[in-house]
């Protein structure tokens, strides 16, 4: 039987994905490229905002025409749960019983409904899980779920509480995809610098690697996303050890004002945040260092949007994703607080610090030009040209063909813009 499996939201839902189409292949299911060609079309979905939940209704109804047989699972299957029968779907997996996708799967062929959301991630072997989107790249899932609980974030209700995988089965899962020509890793948890501390045996972000620097054949390591108070300094001086951790940490900040930062349930100060960036700079000053904002969200006055305006003049992020706050069904900002700030005025601060952080990115990119850097040759644009990444996370454009994929080679920065760096390979390793 053919299955097609559709994709929505982040990293964590593509690795989802990835394990799912092994455990379906292992099982006897051939996977498709076309939702046409299925017997049966899963969703795995995100509910991270209401836009993204609402395309995957809409995907739904589309699927229901067509008369095609529906699996949903990720967050808005475990947020709708039942409910989504109502829309035609023929089964429900939650976002802890991946391992239960064989199954759910053969329900939905034979025509009954079932919603599955027994949590089986222990039964999965991840060394036999080995269908990557790249063919020198892998997601690797450490740590689930989130016990943050932020004002504004659905993502404790859908995906749970923290939950770490166990070090040597992260490991032996690294050591099958390099035996298989993987070089390229990046640890994947909604908190990562959580893991391991459910765990209570001394396993953490920091030694996960430490260890994995350790295996032959890994080039680079790569880690999403951290959370301020449970970053460890410990993570820098790895990679000041190690030259596989790529010198690149992505540290969401969400807010400049101590005010907002509080209503959100962020748990430190500005101050707490800048201190934290300015040690990280300390032990390693070439350390790239990304973020996100909320901009909008209820309360905010021109004083605080003003204080998160400052926070990015003085941070002076190499990247920072921006979102409009709007209210997600379920949380506490959706139940308690007025969405008071006006749509207009949320865009036009949103285009203001837009328009800044363009002008600091092309004052960093300024810095590469003419340099000689090492990238992992990642994949081909659009445009034509191939692009890979430094070791702090830098893309670089350049001419290039396939066989260079996953290769590492030297590039000189010849042109910067605001956006990626374009260059020339001198040297193929």
């Amino acid at each position: 039987m053919k299955v097609y499996i559709h994709t929505y939201g982040c990293q964590m839902n593509e690795n989802d994905t990835e394990v799912a189409k092994q455990l379906l292949v292992n099982a006897g299911f051939e996977l498709v490229d076309n939702e046409d060609d299925a017997d049966i079309v899963i969703l795995n979905t995100c509910a991270v905002r209401k836009k993204s939940e609402e395309k995957v209704y809409s995907h739904i109804g589309k699927l229901r025409k067509k008369r095609k047989r529906i699996g949903v699972m990720g967050c808005v299957a475990e947020k709708e749960k039942e409910k989504l029968f109502e829309r035609g779907v023929n089964f429900v997996l939650g976002t802890r019983a991946l391992g239960k996708v064989v199954e759910a799967v053969q329900h939905g062929l034979n025509g009954s409904k079932v919603a599955i959301f027994d949590d089986t991630l222990d039964e999965i072997d991840y060394s036999k899980v080995y269908t990557r989107s790249s063919k020198h790249h892998a997601w690797v899932t450490v740590i689930y779920g989130c016990n943050r609980f932020c004002t504004y974030c659905i993502v404790p209700y859908t995906r749970g509480r923290e939950k770490s995988r166990p070090l040597p089965d992260v490991l032996k899962e690294l050591k099958t995809l390099v035996e298989r020509g993987y070089i390229e890793f990046t640890f994947l948890g909604q908190n990562v610098d959580a893991y391991g501390k459910d765990l209570g045996n001394g396993t953490s972000l920091a030694k996960l690697l430490r260890e994995a620097s350790k295996l032959d054949g890994v080039r680079r390591l790569w880690f999403l996303t951290s959370y301020p108070t449970d970053f460890s300094l410990e993570i820098p001086q790895v990679m000041l050890e190690s030259g596989k951790v790529a010198r690149s940490i992505h540290l969401p900040v969400q807010h400049g004002s101590d005010k907002i930062l509080r209503v959100m349930n962020r748990r430190y100060t500005r101050q707490d945040f800048i201190d934290l960036v300015n040690e990280i700079r300390r032990i390693v000053p070439d350390a790239s260092i990304s973020s996100d904002m909320i901009v909008g969200f209820p309360g905010e006055t021109d004083e605080d949007f003003e204080a998160s305006v400052e926070l990015v003049k003085e941070i002076k992020f190499e990247r920072l994703n921006l979102a409009i706050y709007s209210p997600r069904e379920g949380t506490v900002a959706w139940k308690y607080l007025k969405d008071d700030v006006p749509h207009h005025v949320k865009t036009k601060r949103m285009s203001y610090i837009l328009n800044l952080q363009k002008a600091i990115n092309r004052e960093l990119n300024e810095a590469y030009l003419g340099r000689e850097v090492e990238v992992i040759v990642e994949a081909r644009a659009k445009n034509g040209l191939y692009y890979g990444r430094d070791i702090r996370n830098k893309i670089i454009s350049f001419e290039a063909s396939d066989e260079l994929l996953g290769k590492t080679v030297i590039v000189r920065v010849e042109k910067v813009t605001a956006g990626p760096l374009y260059g020339s390979i001198l040297k193929i390793f």
